[in-house]
């Protein structure tokens, strides 16, 4: 770990949320990795990959902030993508091998109307070359290896979907610029592969940018050359966002001394005065007058029971 200047807070002390603007090319553990080695924070993780190729939000969790990201496990995400057709790949995108496809291209038109048969509820087959295990191992492995892993279909939501660009300088091989809103689990790469296969000619995802996950909009998030310069200059914390954000579907409960002492033992307490409502799966957010995020607990009856509970700092900050 690197030295650092005296009054400069210790690595452990970082906690909150990153918002990066991941470039194409790295993968989003090497981002993770880079956040972690020169911030010297023990735990750092983010809340959704990105394929390498693909460019946009990745949402980084820093020191306790951890402990968050499965409540954003459902956050929906927004992309923009270009779909490339007349050909097919190995890995429904541009980095697989291409074989040409069988009927002919497109035009925008055709497109625009296939597109409205992939709104609302659909059923979608994973890619082969894709993160989801089967008996413990990665699709990936499998298919690297030459084995054909056996994927179930699932069923994903696709929420808002539309044709905003066309590019038909080469008549054969037209690209489509396409933006969409969907559930957590989706993947445009089959979205492409299968808007091919309703049109006949083929066609793969060509790039790939997500412009939203949850809360988190790519117009706000830190670029790699801002990241780097803010690591070289321990100053990571100036744009780091507390543990909790993005998290306002659970409601704040905020407690007095006395019972916040018993929630930070992973005590259930009963709250006093008026209920407040609770947030999915009854989850709502402990706050501390001043300091932020304690914990995140189920209020039933009445009472709170702690789910996660978050160590707050000497000096009053948010958790660490």
């Amino acid at each position: 770990m690197r030295g650092r200047r005296t009054g400069d807070p210790a690595p452990s002390s970082l906690s909150g949320v990153l918002v990066v603007a991941k470039p194409a090319g790295p993968t989003s553990h090497d981002i993770v990795a880079l956040v972690r080695r020169m911030s010297g924070a023990r735990r750092v993780g983010h809340g959704g990959t990105l394929d390498p190729f693909a460019s946009g939000v990745l949402p980084v969790f820093v020191g306790s902030a951890t402990r968050m990201v499965e409540y954003h496990l459902r956050d929906e995400k927004e992309y923009r993508a270009v779909v490339c057709f007349g050909a097919r790949s190995t890995t429904d995108d541009i980095e697989g091998e291409l074989t040409a496809g069988e009927g002919p291209a497109p035009d925008r038109q055709a497109v625009d109307d296939a597109l409205q048969a992939f709104l609302g509820s659909i059923v979608q087959r994973p890619p082969v070359y894709s993160a989801v295990k089967i008996g413990g191992r990665h699709a990936y492995e499998m298919a690297r290896r030459g084995e054909i892993p056996q994927l179930h279909d699932r069923e994903v939501q696709i929420l808002a979907l539309g044709l905003t660009g066309w590019d038909g300088s080469d008549p054969a091989r037209p690209t489509a610029t396409i933006e969409l809103r969907c559930s957590a689990g989706t993947y445009v790469r089959s979205l492409a592969r299968d808007l091919g296969d309703r049109l006949g000619c083929g066609a793969y995802l060509g790039a790939l940018a997500r412009t939203g996950s949850g809360p988190f909009r790519l117009d706000r998030a830190v670029a790699m050359d801002e990241l780097r310069s803010l690591l070289a200059a321990d100053a990571l914390a100036s744009r780091l966002l507390p543990p909790d954000a993005g998290l306002d579907a659970y409601p704040e409960v905020t407690l007095a001394p006395d019972l916040l002492a018993a929630i930070a033992l992973g005590q259930v307490v009963r709250l006093r005065g008026e209920q407040p409502p609770a947030g999915p799966d009854d989850l709502v957010r402990v706050l501390a007058p001043g300091r932020g995020l304690v914990a995140m607990a189920r209020l039933r009856d009445g009472r709170l029971y702690p789910d996660k509970v978050l160590a707050a700092s000497s000096d009053g900050s948010r958790a660490s």
